[in-house]
Order: C-alpha cells, then sequence, then structure tokens
C-alpha cells in the first residue's frame, strides 16, 4: 500500500508533562486507521500537531512524501490533508447547503477580487460549490435538510453535515476526532455506513474514537497511545489480544466492550 502520511519522533511537550513522546507511525491509501487509547493518552494532541494547529518540539510529519511540519492549518488543508473537531464548528445560522458551500473554498481558483467584480469565473465556482454541495448533502443523508438552518439539526445531523463540509475541500486524508462523541445507536451505525463509502470514493480517513465496537468495525489498522507514547500498533485482532493495550485500559473508566470482553476470556 502507498503510504499516505508519515509520523517520525513526533514530540509535543506542555511544560514539564510530554503529552506526544517520540511517535512513529505510517498511514496507508484507501483504508479506514484509528487512534485510541485512554483519556489523557495523546490523541487530540496528536491530532493538533498533524493538522498544522500546533508545532511539534520533534520529530516531523510527512504528507504524501512532503514535509508539512509547522505549516499552518489552512496550507496544509489545501494540501489535501482536512480535520473535523471533537465538538462541531458549524456556522449554526447559516443553512446546511451554505456550511457545505463554505467547505468549497479550497477549491476555488477565482479568489476574493474575482467574487467580488463578478467574475465569470467567480460564477462558475459559486455553481459549481452549490452542486458540490448538494451532492455531498446526499452522500450523508441531509439533502431533505438542505434549506435548514446548521443550529436547527439534531446533534447527529450536525455531525454528518460537518463531515460533509470537510469532504468539500476534496481531501485526500480526513481526521474525523470523536465522530460518534454524542451519537445513538441509529446515528453511529449511519456514521458507520458514511465512513465505508467515504472510502470507496477514494477519500482516506483517520479517526480518534472511544467508541471501541465502532473501531472495531470501520478500521483495518490502529494505532494504540498511552501517555503520549504508541504502545502498539495493528490490525483490529491484535490489538484486542495485545497485553500491553490491555493493561491500559483495564479499570478505565472509558474501558470498552470490545476490549473488556477479550480481557475476560
Amino acid at each position: 500500500m502507498t503510504t499516505l502520511l508519515e509520523v517520525r519522533d513526533l514530540t509535543q511537550r506542555f511544560g514539564g508533562l510530554t503529552a506526544v513522546d517520540q511517535v512513529n507511525f505510517g498511514i496507508a491509501a484507501g483504508r479506514v486507521s484509528a487512534v485510541i487509547g485512554p483519556n489523557g493518552a495523546g490523541k487530540t494532541t496528536l491530532f493538533n500537531l498533524i493538522s498544522g494547529f500546533q508545532r511539534p518540539v520533534g520529530g516531523s510529519i510527512h504528507f504524501e512524501g512532503r514535509d508539512i511540519t509547522g505549516l499552518a492549518p489552512h496550507r496544509i488543508a489545501a494540501e489535501g490533508l482536512v480535520r473535523t473537531f471533537q465538538l462541531v464548528q458549524l456556522f449554526s445560522e447559516l443553512t446546511a447547503r451554505q456550511n457545505v458551500e463554505a467547505g468549497c473554498h479550497l477549491r476555488g481558483r477565482g479568489g476574493v477580487w474575482a467574487a467580488l467584480s463578478r467574475h465569470r469565473r467567480a460564477r462558475e465556482e459559486l455553481a459549481e460549490s452549490a452542486r458540490v454541495a448538494q451532492e455531498l448533502l446526499a452522500f450523508v443523508g441531509l439533502d431533505s435538510r438542505a434549506e435548514t438552518e446548521a443550529g436547527a439539526l439534531t446533534y447527529g445531523q450536525q455531525r454528518l453535515l460537518e463531515v460533509a463540509r470537510a469532504l468539500a475541500a476534496g481531501p485526500r486524508l480526513l481526521l474525523l476526532d470523536e465522530p460518534a462523541a454524542g451519537l445513538n445507536a441509529i446515528e453511529t451505525d449511519a456514521l458507520a455506513d458514511t465512513i465505508g463509502r467515504i472510502i470507496a470514493r477514494g477519500t482516506t480517513v483517520l479517526l480518534i474514537e472511544h467508541d471501541m465496537n465502532l473501531v472495531m468495525r470501520v478500521a483495518s489498522h490502529i494505532v494504540v497511545l498511552d501517555f503520549g507514547r504508541k504502545i502498539a500498533e495493528g490490525t483490529p485482532e491484535q490489538i484486542q489480544q495485545d497485553p500491553a493495550v490491555l493493561e491500559a485500559y483495564l479499570g478505565g473508566a472509558d474501558l470498552s466492550p470490545a476490549i473488556a470482553q477479550d480481557a475476560g476470556t
């Protein structure tokens, strides 16, 4: 498999705390990978480093062979690496369609002055954004809510809308930060189906997730962090049987059913 993302000795410290400690792994194109670990393991910090919201104190990040370490978030997104956040971040007063259209701006080439002057290219880009938005709303099952304000959608619908907006930027790698947080069982099933269809359309997915049933269902490659260090990496089957992973989760408040069942056998 082609390596899309490579993290080399990535390190981040906050004062005397090492939140990410010389972490190494690669993400292959065309599959779902997951980063898991107990609360405080360094997962969100890792995503912040990869997506440019924090600059590491050591190590490097390579995307499609290019060193993107320390680039600003908008530049990393423009390269084709886009993320969602643990807390939904939508324009609540805009419609679902307008939110997705906002995500199309990384595709645009006409520029601000072209838009202000009603340049032909700007008009074409606006029309293309509208087309893409409608397509992606249908893709996540929200086409009937296109003209509904984002703030009036259910939480599960807002989660799917955020995924649609991220896809509007045309990413080759999509980072999903706790996409199942706050979802019920039916919404989680819909999310799992959506992730599968994202892979089928050619976008690679890397997610952080506490719902281990979802992780084991959608991911073929898992990286496990504990206290900022990588303690395991492998397939779901390998991870569920890894003694270091079981030790990290045993006794934890967020012990997952998938791992708990394995630990009890």
